[in-house]
């Protein structure tokens, strides 16, 4: 379900969770920036409202994380205050006036330091008229920026339900290459592609060659497109001594339908039985 079919609910939740963390004076504050009048004042309320409710964790209760969870955002529990009541402000304003607020939000975009540069992007599964932020979020992958990066890619609904399949690949390739936490990816199977498989299994003959390891969640996407190039990847990985690999190709290997590749692995007994 999208943000949006429920906004009222979630606006009322993050609010909820915002107030038990925030002074009132804070909170007071907040609602007035977020109201309507207030919209041409986006951009300043965006950038000094850390000033206004602090940065520390949020603090949840069991309710709350139920809410969260039923609601499909259960991953904004581990954000700061900050980070929460500015993403939303921008999801508020957005949908009170979608085509005043996106040029100013746009702008933030253009002119973010790192910590709203982060918001930014995990306001985008919370923005009205979502496909607008297509182009924005592929900007935001080419950054060097960990943080950011994170804010993209992980526990982030955004990026697999509206990019497009390069800006997809090149998202996944990018974790992957930069270490992130690739099972806190929102859509990889459901997102996996030929074209993907294929890339990432060159990405892994280059570690190989250089002596490095792989990461073996790489090979959950390689299953239903297995073909001799795949293959010749997946032996050489089969060639090393890390467990955890070889038992994700065997997991690999049971989703294909790819011949020689059930032949090979048939041959190796701790591994043959690992995918069923």
């Amino acid at each position: 379900m999208a943000i949006s079919d429920d906004f009222g609910n979630i606006n009322e939740l993050l609010l909820n969770i915002i107030e038990d963390n925030t002074e009132q004076s804070a909170f007071e504050w907040l609602k007035m920036a977020g109201s309507a009048g207030e919209i041409n004042k986006l951009g300043q309320a965006f950038v000094m409202l850390p000033r206004k409710t602090g940065k520390a964790r949020l603090r949840v209760s069991d309710l709350q994380k139920q809410s969260a969870e039923a609601a499909g955002i259960a991953y904004v529990i581990d954000w700061s205050i900050d980070r929460l009541a500015r993403v939303w402000l921008l999801s508020i304003q957005s949908f009170t006036d979608a085509e005043k607020s996106h040029p100013l939000i746009e702008q933030l975009f253009l002119a973010a330091e790192m910590n709203e540069a982060v918001a930014l992007y995990s306001a985008l599964p919370f923005l009205a008229e979502p496909t607008t932020w297509v182009k924005r979020c592929a900007e935001g992958i080419r950054s060097n920026i960990g943080s950011v990066l994170e804010s993209i890619m992980e526990n982030n609904p955004y990026p697999s339900a509206y990019l497009d399949e390069a800006a997809w690949n090149q998202l996944v390739l990018k974790a992957f290459f930069t270490e992130k936490n690739i099972c806190k990816i929102n859509g990889l199977e459901v997102r996996a592609n030929e074209q993907l498989a294929l890339t990432l299994s060159d990405y892994a003959r280059e570690r190989y060659a250089a002596g490095r390891k792989v990461n073996p969640e790489l090979w959950r996407l390689t299953g239903p497109f297995i073909n001799e190039q795949i293959f010749e990847a997946i032996k050489i990985g089969l060639n090393n001594h890390d467990k955890a690999e070889h038992e994700a190709i065997a997991l690999a290997i049971s989703k294909s339908d790819y011949a020689p590749a059930k032949a090979y692995i048939s041959q190796i007994p701790e591994l043959s039985t690992s995918g069923k």
